[in-house]
């Protein structure tokens, strides 16, 4: 027999006929370390978790000497002298923080940005910037790197000596289409004997654009396709795509619907992964 703790009024005389009504259990969350009895055999713990097990939720109880028991919730328990009936804790589920960066980089939150650096990484045109941005920018704010337009290389010596590179005043180029014998080739070697010695790195990637760094996959295309000469490369592409190629606004709602498919480095092609990551270090070393 067990005793009936919700039962008769244990107060009243055994020849009483009137009985107090029985105390309704109240809903009671088993939240970790509450205290609680099970009525049935007396067991007094602090609630270690609630799980699924066979099918229904069941709490486990610890002891004072380390020792767990598991019983179902719902009806049956003790709380500070009055009957609960134990529920499931609410979960407030806060959202889940990023633990890496677009760039693979360990996040790090609520960090405030860098006062910004005296060196800078230069790139041709606002699409690259707008890509080294969406992958780079939480590390180049952390480190206080500040990416400015060139708007073409083809004046990069000017604007080197212009800006007078030295010590803690370093500056790191993205070039593009920089292969051997080309135009921007004889440029960046122009721009490095213009600046002293280790104070200006230009590196770039083969491509024509930096649309070609962003995998082909990511558009639909199983590769860039090659444009005939003569053919100004990005309305070309436009048109291989099937999008519209009339004017600069075309090209402009191109680049946003191309640069909106980019989620993080994976998207991106090694070679130009590989050569922004090296300015980064050259500019903050």
């Amino acid at each position: 027999m067990t005793q009936d703790r919700y039962g008769s009024d244990v107060l009243g005389g055994s020849g009483s006929t009137h009985h107090r009504p029985a105390r309704t259990s109240r809903p009671q969350p088993a939240e970790a370390g509450l205290v609680v009895e099970e009525v049935t055999t007396g067991w007094v713990g602090a609630v270690v978790r609630v799980e699924k097990s066979g099918g229904m939720h069941v709490v486990v109880l610890e002891d004072r000497r380390g020792r767990t028991r598991t019983f179902p919730l719902g009806p049956g328990f003790w709380v500070d002298g009055e009957p609960v009936a134990l529920t499931a804790p609410v979960r407030t589920t806060a959202p889940v923080r990023p633990t890496r960066t677009a760039s693979g980089s360990v996040a790090v939150h609520d960090a405030k940005a860098r006062v910004a650096r005296g060196s800078r990484i230069w790139v041709e045109g606002r699409h690259d910037a707008e890509l080294v941005e969406k992958v780079w920018g939480d590390d180049l704010r952390l480190e206080g790197v500040v990416v400015e337009l060139l708007d073409g290389v083809d004046n990069l010596p000017d604007a080197i000596r212009e800006f007078a590179p030295g010590p803690g005043r370093r500056v790191g180029v993205l070039v593009d289409h920089l292969v051997a014998g080309s135009k921007e080739s004889r440029i960046a070697a122009d721009a490095v004997r213009a600046a002293p010695a280790g104070s200006v790195l230009v590196l770039g990637h083969p491509y024509v654009d930096v649309w070609q760094a962003v995998r082909p996959e990511r558009v639909g295309l199983a590769a860039w396709p090659t444009i005939e000469r003569g053919t100004e490369w990005k309305h070309g592409i436009l048109r291989e795509l099937g999008w519209p190629a009339a004017d600069q606004a075309d090209v402009a709602h191109a680049w946003k619907r191309i640069l909106g498919t980019v989620r993080s480095y994976a998207d991106l092609e090694p070679s130009l992964l590989g050569r922004v990551e090296e300015l980064i270090d050259f500019v903050i070393a």
